[in-house]
C-alpha cells in the first residue's frame, strides 16, 4: 500500500510525534487520528480499551489508506500492538518510554519518568526499568494533570502554572537529592508539547528525553516509501474538536472531520 502515515493516539500527544515526523521526513504525508471520545484511555478497563483501539485504528486506517501506523501512545502500544498487528496488513509502530536513551544519557545515574498513573504503574514499564536502567535511581512520578493541560492548551485555554508546579514538585524535589536527578523521561506523548514550559520551570538543568526521534528512525525502516501527497494533513477525530482546529493546525493539520466507526449512524 501506498498512502500516508497514520499517527493515533487518545488525544492530542501524538502530535508531539508528528512533530518528530515532520523534522525528519519533511515532505511525508502525514494523517492523524485520535479517539477523544474515550479520552482519557487511564480511565478504561484493559480488555475493553484494547478491542476499543483495534476498532478506532482500524477505521482510520482505512479513512484514509495508510501505509504505516504510528501508535503514539504508551497505553495503547502496551494494550494493542499485538491485536493490531494481527488485524492490519500495513507496519504498525508503537510508543513505550525512553527509558533506555536516557539511562546512557544520565550522568548522576538518577532519571526520573514523568508518565501518566497507569504507565508509571504497568510491569511493562518496571520491566524496561529492570532491563536497560537497573544501575540507576528511577522516581516514577505519576502527572496525568499534564495530559489535561496539553489538550486544554491545545484548545486555546491559557495553561494553569500552578496546577503544573504541583504536579511537577515531586520531581524538582528529586533534583536535590543526592544523587541529584539529571534526565527525565517524558513517558506520555502529550509532555512534550509542554516541554518549553518544562524547562522553564525546572530549579535546575536537565535533559528532557521522549520518544519521537525513535519513533522517526523505526519508520524510516519499515516505510517502503514515504509519499508526499502534499503532505496531506488530514485529521480524524471520533468526538466533536472544532477547538482543536488551531491547534492542530500548528502541527500542519486541517481541521478535524468525524471518523465513522463500524455500526454507526
Amino acid at each position: 500500500m501506498s498512502g500516508p502515515i497514520l499517527i493515533f493516539d487518545s488525544g492530542v500527544g501524538g502530535l508531539s510525534v508528528a512533530r518528530a515526523l515532520r523534522q525528519h521526513y519533511p515532505s511525508a504525508a502525514l494523517c492523524y487520528a485520535c479517539d477523544n471520545a474515550w479520552l482519557p484511555y487511564g480511565l478504561r478497563d484493559d480488555a475493553t480499551l484494547a478491542k476499543r483501539i483495534v476498532m478506532v485504528c482500524q477505521a482510520a486506517v482505512q479513512a484514509c489508506q495508510a501505509s504505516v501506523l504510528v501508535v503514539a501512545c504508551n497505553t495503547a502500544s502496551t494494550l494493542a500492538l499485538e491485536g493490531l498487528r494481527q488485524t492490519l496488513s500495513i507496519p504498525v509502530i508503537g510508543t513505550v518510554p525512553a527509558i533506555k536513551p536516557a539511562a546512557l544519557m544520565s550522568t548522576s545515574r538518577h532519571i526520573g519518568l514523568l508518565a501518566t498513573t497507569a504507565t508509571v504503574n504497568r510491569p511493562y514499564t518496571q520491566g524496561l526499568i529492570d532491563s536497560f536502567a537497573s544501575d540507576c535511581v528511577v522516581t516514577k512520578i505519576a502527572a496525568d494533570a499534564l495530559v489535561t493541560e496539553a489538550e486544554a492548551w491545545l484548545a486555546g485555554t491559557p495553561l494553569n502554572a500552578p496546577r503544573i508546579q504541583q504536579a511537577l514538585a515531586p520531581l524538582w524535589q528529586a533534583t536535590l537529592e543526592s544523587p541529584a536527578l539529571d534526565t527525565v523521561v517524558l513517558g506520555c506523548t502529550h509532555f512534550p508539547l509542554l516541554q518549553p514550559l518544562l524547562v522553564t520551570l525546572a530549579p535546575a538543568p536537565i535533559t528532557w528525553v521522549d520518544s519521537g526521534d525513535a519513533i522517526a528512525r523505526r519508520v524510516g525502516q519499515v516505510a517502503t516509501t514515504l509519499v508526499s501527497s502534499a503532505h496531506d494533513g488530514r485529521c480524524f477525530t471520533t468526538a466533536p474538536a472544532q477547538a482543536l482546529t488551531d491547534g492542530f493546525a500548528r502541527y500542519g493539520f486541517h481541521e478535524p472531520r468525524p471518523l465513522v466507526l463500524p455500526g454507526a449512524r
